[in-house]
């Protein structure tokens, strides 16, 4: 029993050593920070959980076009989804590296500077107030509020 015990904790410590790089690889960040679309998206979940159908209104792009961004956000850690009922809700999902979280932390705090950031928020905040004046909008989940995460 002993050496399961043993066995067990050692492949669970190496299994963790090897997923938490000291210096992990930033390139998948960098390239999601790349792209305008992308960045609005971020700028539209900061401290929120957000529909797609949001996305698809406020920036007046098509849902293959969003999805395919927020895909992107997922697959570089920065973004994760929610399923409920038909609708998916998507948040922003801090890295684990420090290094990485001061870059996206210093990129959020940066849209507040930016006109077309500010006009995306006051867009989403009109189509949370009046969602039957957005057609798209009807019958959707509002956006909601998410706690800030602790690093």
């Amino acid at each position: 029993m002993y050496s399961f015990l043993s066995y067990m904790s050692r492949r669970i410590y190496n299994d963790c050593v090897a997923r938490s790089t000291p210096n992990p690889d930033l390139t998948p960040l960098f390239a999601a920070l790349a792209d305008r679309t992308r960045l609005r998206l971020l700028n539209l979940m900061n401290g929120r959980e957000v529909c797609v159908c949001y996305f698809v209104e406020i920036l007046r792009q098509s849902q293959p076009k969003i999805s395919r961004h927020l895909a992107y956000l997922r697959r570089a850690g920065i973004a994760s989804a929610r399923r409920e009922g038909k609708w998916m809700h998507y948040s922003i999902e801090h890295p684990s590296h420090p290094g990485a979280v001061a870059i996206l932390d210093a990129t959020l705090a940066s849209f507040g500077a930016d006109r077309e950031m500010q006009s995306d928020l006051a867009r989403l905040t009109k189509a949370c107030c009046q969602p039957r004046t957005f057609v798209t909008l009807d019958g959707a989940p509002l956006p909601t509020r998410v706690a800030p995460e602790t690093v």
